[in-house]
C-alpha cells in the first residue's frame, strides 16, 4: 500500500507549481462552498480572536485561510521531488543567529505555532542545522500514510520521535547537543495538568512540556515566526528569547510564547490553522492554581 501511495503522490509532485495552484483553487471551491469543511469551527474561532472585526472581514480571513491550507498540503507533496535549489528559494531562513548559539555549544528549543507552511519550515531548519534536529510527531493510524509523512519530514539532520515514545528516549536524545522543534499551541489533553492563560482574551489550556523542558534542560529558547511572502514562498524568522531557559520562572516561557504567537497571528490572521478547536474547554474555578497569566483569572466561572 505504501509504494502505491508513494508512487501516485510522487507523480503528482511532478506537476508544475502553476498547474498545482489551479488544482488548489478548484479544491478550495469544493471545500469552502460545497463541503463547508469545519467552517462553523473556523468562524467561531475567528469571532473569539477578532471580535472587533465585522462578519464580512472575518469571512475574508476565513476564505484566504482555506486557500492557504490547501496550498500547504499540495506544496508539501512537492517535497517528494522538488530540488534542493528550488526549496531553498521557497523556504528562506536566516540561520546566522542560531548558528552562533550552536557554536557556543548551546542546545536549542524552537517554538512555533500551527502556521503555514509547517512542512517547509521543518525542511528549512533540518537542512540548515549542524546538530540533530529532533522532531516530535503524533503517529498516524494508517501505516502507509504514517510512513509517507515520516519520509517527508525525515530530511537533513532530522531525528523523528513518536510522541508516545518521547519520554522514554529523552535521556538518550539529550546526552549530546541537540535542537528540539515544538509546535507548542496544542490543546492540553489533561486540563488539570496544564497551564491556563488567556489566548486572544479567552482562557486556554496550554501544554506544560515546552515550559518545563526549557527550564529543566536549560536550552536556548528560540521562537520562529512564519511569513507567507506569496504562494509557495515562505520566510521563517527565528527570534532568540533567551540563551538560558533555566533563567525563567514557571509559566514565563508559556506567557512569552503566547504573546509572540498572538502578535504573529494578528500580522497575518489567514496564515494560522483555525480548524483546531482551540477554545473547546471552558475555564473553571478549580483551574485557578494552574493559572499562569500575568492578569487575574476570570471571576465569573
Amino acid at each position: 500500500m505504501y509504494y502505491i501511495l508513494y508512487g501516485f503522490l510522487y507523480l503528482f509532485s511532478l506537476i508544475p507549481f502553476f498547474i498545482l495552484y489551479r488544482i488548489s483553487d478548484c479544491i478550495y471551491l469544493l471545500v469552502y462552498y460545497i463541503f463547508n469543511y469545519r467552517k462553523k469551527v473556523v468562524m467561531n474561532n475567528l469571532a473569539i480572536a477578532f471580535p472587533q472585526k465585522t462578519e464580512q472581514e472575518r469571512k475574508g480571513i476565513a476564505k484566504q485561510f482555506y486557500k492557504n491550507l490547501i496550498d500547504t498540503f499540495l506544496e508539501s507533496i512537492k517535497l517528494l521531488s522538488i530540488s534542493k535549489d528550488e526549496i531553498n528559494i521557497r523556504a528562506m531562513m536566516d540561520f546566522s543567529v542560531v548558528n552562533q548559539l550552536i557554536e557556543k555549544g548551546k542546545n536549542i528549543q524552537f517554538h512555533s505555532g500551527h502556521q503555514m507552511n509547517w512542512e517547509y519550515a521543518n525542511w528549512a531548519v533540518a537542512n540548515r542545522i549542524s546538530i540533530p534536529w529532533i522532531g516530535v510527531y503524533k503517529k498516524i493510524k494508517n501505516n502507509a500514510v504514517d510512513r509517507l509523512f515520516r519520509k517527508l519530514r525525515g530530511t537533513g539532520n532530522t531525528v523523528l520521535i513518536p510522541l508516545q515514545d518521547f519520554k522514554n528516549q529523552t535521556n538518550k536524545l539529550f546526552k549530546k547537543q541537540y535542537a528540539l522543534g515544538l509546535i507548542a499551541d496544542q490543546n492540553a489533553r489533561n486540563v488539570m495538568k496544564a497551564y491556563w492563560l488567556n489566548f486572544f482574551g479567552k482562557p486556554v489550556a496550554f501544554v506544560t512540556g515546552p515550559d518545563k523542558g526549557g527550564r529543566l534542560n536549560d536550552p536556548a529558547i528560540v521562537f520562529v515566526k512564519f511569513v507567507k511572502i506569496k504562494r509557495g514562498h515562505y520566510k521563517f524568522v527565528p527570534t532568540i528569547i533567551a540563551e538560558n531557559g533555566s533563567a525563567f520562572q514557571e509559566g514565563e516561557i508559556t506567557r512569552l510564547y503566547r504573546n509572540f504567537l498572538e502578535e504573529t497571528i494578528r500580522q497575518d490572521p489567514s496564515n494560522y490553522l483555525w480548524t483546531h478547536r482551540r477554545w473547546r474547554r471552558d475555564y473553571k474555578k478549580e483551574y485557578e492554581p494552574l493559572w499562569v497569566d500575568d492578569v487575574l483569572p476570570p471571576s465569573n466561572c
